[in-house]
């Protein structure tokens, strides 16, 4: 079963958007010298943005419930594009820092409900593949758009890249305009808060939520400090770092296209396997970092095993919602940036108190295996959940494993 086209152009969207959260780490330097703030309080831009999504995509969410989901979707890219022209006009540093957080709640608005329309357009057995696009957009941002966006940034000045991440945004809301469906997304019933809200009251939410949490943390423990890894342990050119990130974003392309494919048949076999191939990559990766050769192939080992299990993270959370996903979707986005936030912190504080470039892999190698225990105790939630079902709705339900 092939996934829509409108699923495509929403994960250009999301090209856009993961375009404009990470490139800005590239050009802190030119940001802080312009607007004469320190590098620090200029690196407060990163995370001003990590919260905005975090807050934000709930709280849009709830908002903008009623409303139809394409309408949603250009509102979003409306404000979007408002932000950055707000950016690349910014005349002081709490301009620009209040640019960023308008910015992030127009990305968690617009996450949640891409990730809802890209389900109900594509058919069931296609749903975690629909899911990869989306998160395989942001990762070929990573690849491609942030260091064109910072090299944009680097020759032409700071705000040509927020002008040209604002074009390239016009360009994916006219896509949107014209190829999502008008009716995409939308549920038999008017959406309710309530409803919504009644998800949360079990644990199966919950633990889903936590493996997301933990996972993200893991690999941002790790990731976050792959540069001097790779340059103080492993012996590598720091000229050549860009190259080992870009074949990490390759094999995290790689782990997301056949990590849908995996998860469209069964979930935890998704979520549980990338778990365990994520702690061995990380082992793997901790071991032989004193080798360059070796550490390079551990690097796209950790690309390929943690992205692969996006697709499954994303639609477990749909399963558990049933009818009423937008804000769960939404609250898995905030899950996702809660990582992002905790685990360069985590990464760091190892680093602080002593114990090498080489500690934040082994911290994230445990994390995963955190992550791994959550997904299987949500794994033995769901059966338990199957066999409850199993006097109303038959015995075909007891046999899915989502």
């Amino acid at each position: 079963m092939r996934v829509p086209p409108a699923v495509y152009v929403l994960g250009a969207s999301i090209f856009v958007l993961g375009t404009t959260e990470f490139m800005i780490a590239g050009l802190l330097p030119e940001i802080a010298a312009d607007l004469d703030v320190s590098i620090p309080r200029a690196g407060l831009l990163i995370s001003a943005f990590a919260i905005g999504m975090t807050v934000g995509a709930p709280v849009m969410a709830v908002a903008t419930l009623r409303l139809p989901r394409k309408a949603t979707l250009l509102a979003a890219s409306a404000v979007f594009l408002a932000g950055h022209v707000l950016a690349a006009l910014a005349p002081s540093y709490e301009l620009l820092m209040a640019a960023r957080v308008v910015s992030a709640v127009a990305t968690g608005a617009f996450w949640a409900v891409a990730a809802v329309v890209a389900v109900r357009l594509s058919a069931a057995e296609a749903t975690a593949r629909a899911l990869a696009v989306l998160v395989g957009g942001l990762t070929l941002a990573n690849v491609l758009g942030v260091p064109a966006g910072t090299w944009v940034g680097q020759q032409l000045g700071w705000r040509a890249a927020f002008w040209a991440v604002a074009a390239l945004s016009v360009l994916t809301a006219i896509a949107v305009a014209a190829l999502v469906p008008r009716a995409a997304g939308a549920s038999a019933a008017p959406p309710r808060v309530r409803d919504e809200l009644r998800v949360f009251r079990g644990r199966r939410i919950w633990l889903a939520l936590a493996t997301t949490a933990t996972f993200q943390s893991a690999m941002f423990a790790a990731f976050s400090y792959f540069a001097p890894l790779l340059t103080d342990v492993a012996g590598l050119d720091e000229a050549d770092v860009p190259l080992v990130l870009a074949l990490f974003g390759l094999g995290s392309f790689l782990g997301i296209t056949a990590g849908g494919r995996i998860a469209d048949r069964g979930l935890f076999l998704n979520i549980v396997g990338s778990l365990v191939a994520l702690a061995a990559a990380m082992t793997v990766l901790a071991l032989v970092s004193g080798n360059t050769t070796a550490a390079i192939a551990a690097v796209f080992a950790v690309g390929v095993a943690g992205f692969s299990i996006a697709p499954g993270l994303n639609a477990r959370v749909f399963v558990v919602a049933g009818d009423a996903p937008t804000l769960a979707s939404s609250v898995n986005t905030s899950a996702f940036n809660v990582g992002n936030t905790l685990g360069p912190w985590l990464g760091g504080a190892a680093i602080s108190a002593g114990w090498g470039y080489v500690a934040p892999v082994w911290l994230a190698a445990g994390l995963a295996l955190v992550a791994l225990g959550i997904a299987l105790a949500a794994w033995d939630q769901e059966r338990r959940h199957d066999r409850a079902l199993v006097p109303a709705t038959g015995p075909a339900l007891a046999t899915c494993d989502a």
